[in-house]
């Protein structure tokens, strides 16, 4: 269904003998450029790596600052990433731990129901019996048996047969009492489930605001450490080796990256206005082929509509293409093998396959989901939310508070978290409960 999965791995630079000074890695840079006003009096300038490079006793000293500078970025990031692991297990333990007790509130609420209408049968059934006997004990079946012996026969039987009814009736009270009773004790129960389930709920939710928050910090650690490790690499070449234009070269290739990031920007901008405009087509579409509703004629459920592109006429997409491999509900989970709620369904189109918003929405969540693995959670507006878990490291292509639209691009399949293959594992709730998926998206329209 569902160990933590950690922020993309920094790539390692390699310093060349010769050439090129520093190998900018393109891919896991979040953030690059020159260090911030804030780390401007800690880190090293280039003028003052030059003014080292003067003197042997100040160029091994700069050589010993930068190093253990480099030494300081790696223990902060990674210690950021441990305490984000942690808040991330925490918030799905959390999650998990509501979502089993809403279940059973469920359970409980259900069976309730059951024995209050156990109950209800029961006491009309009463009713009847008791409406019976009070007709028949109008009668003076006495005075007619002394009236009428040629009739003794056929009094005595009713005579008989009102101790029967009599009989018949105290048992359906009795029935109906114990029916009542039940239906109180399981009403009772679930009241108390319910409370606690409040509980969980606002548990779960600060977990999650936890783990998004120290997500964060990470991050911002790993983009620190990516920016001013480079630098100060770059630096360190150009102590310790004659290579020529370090600083020249180095600035270079920041700004190349810096131009790949606008670029990447750009795309994701246009493709996020590109699905609106697809939705907005798509809903217009729909309106102008619905018929009219008209007395007497039946109205036709919106066709299911395939993972991406625009919405169907209620507004909802297929989240990601692929068979369903794991359904919801209670299971043994294939990588904890602990018998547990598979709060879900999994679907499976291929690793690196695009993930999409399944209704327009606000990110609540774009961080580690613990056994989630690398997870964004939409709030889709109207007490209901959609969650998609397991996303490659790196895939993620959202961030909170950010608005989506219906069939926008948010993330890529992986395998991060509690899985064993790459897959989607993706969540409806109403309220913050989890409910199945395949009914939810079928009265939507949407087939999964």
């Amino acid at each position: 269904m569902l160990n933590s999965s950690p922020l993309p791995a920094r790539p390692r630079r390699r310093i060349a003998a010769a050439g090129i000074v520093v190998a900018l890695a393109l891919g896991a840079l979040v953030a690059v450029g020159p260090a911030t006003s804030a780390s401007a009096a800690s880190y090293p300038s280039w003028a003052d790596v030059q003014a080292a490079k003067q003197n042997e006793a100040a160029q091994a000293a700069k050589v010993s600052e930068i190093k253990g500078l480099i030494a300081d970025l790696q223990d902060q990031a990674a210690s950021k990433q441990k305490a984000a692991d942690a808040a991330g297990t925490a918030y799905q333990t959390a999650q998990t731990a509501y979502d089993l007790k809403a279940l059973e509130q469920r359970k409980l609420q259900d069976q309730a129901d059951a024995a209050d209408k156990a109950a209800t049968q029961s006491e009309h059934q009463a009713g009847q019996l008791a409406a019976q006997l009070g007709r028949a004990s109008g009668n003076d079946v006495t005075t007619d048996l002394l009236a009428h012996p040629g009739k003794s026969s056929d009094l005595l039987y009713e005579l008989g047969a009102m101790s029967k009814l009599t009989e018949q009736a105290d048992g359906i009270y009795s029935q109906a009492t114990q029916d009542r009773g039940t239906a109180q004790s399981l009403a009772d129960k679930s009241k108390v489930a319910a409370h606690a389930l409040g509980d969980l709920a606002d548990r779960a939710q600060d977990e999650m605001r936890r783990a998004q928050s120290t997500a964060d910090a990470a991050q911002t650690a790993v983009a620190a450490q990516n920016d001013n490790q480079d630098r100060l690499e770059a630096q360190l070449t150009l102590l310790t080796t004659t290579t020529a234009n370090v600083q020249q070269d180095y600035e270079k290739g920041v700004e190349v990256e810096k131009a790949r990031q606008a670029e990447l920007a750009r795309q994701r901008a246009e493709a996020a206005a590109k699905a609106a405009e697809q939705q907005r087509a798509a809903a217009a579409a729909a309106a102008a082929a619905r018929p009219a509703p008209s007395a007497g004629r039946p109205q036709t459920a919106p066709a299911p509509a395939a993972g991406g592109g625009g919405a169907n006429a209620s507004g909802w997409v297929r989240p990601a293409a692929g068979y369903q491999s794991s359904p919801f509900g209670l299971r043994v989970d294939p990588y904890t093998h602990v018998y547990t709620l598979h709060a879900g369904v999994d679907l499976a189109p291929g690793c690196y396959s695009p993930i999409y918003a399944a209704a327009s929405g606000t990110v609540t969540f774009a961080a580690n989901g613990g056994g989630y693995g690398n997870e964004v959670i939409l709030d889709n507006g109207g007490g209901i939310s959609t969650a998609y878990g397991h996303i490659v490291n790196g895939g993620i292509m959202v961030s909170a508070g950010q608005h989506v639209v219906a069939g926008q691009q948010i993330a890529q399949v992986g395998s991060t978290g509690w899985s064993t293959g790459c897959h989607l594992h993706f969540e409806t709730r109403v309220h913050g409960a989890a409910v199945d998926p395949v009914p939810f998206m079928a009265a939507r329209g949407i087939s999964v």
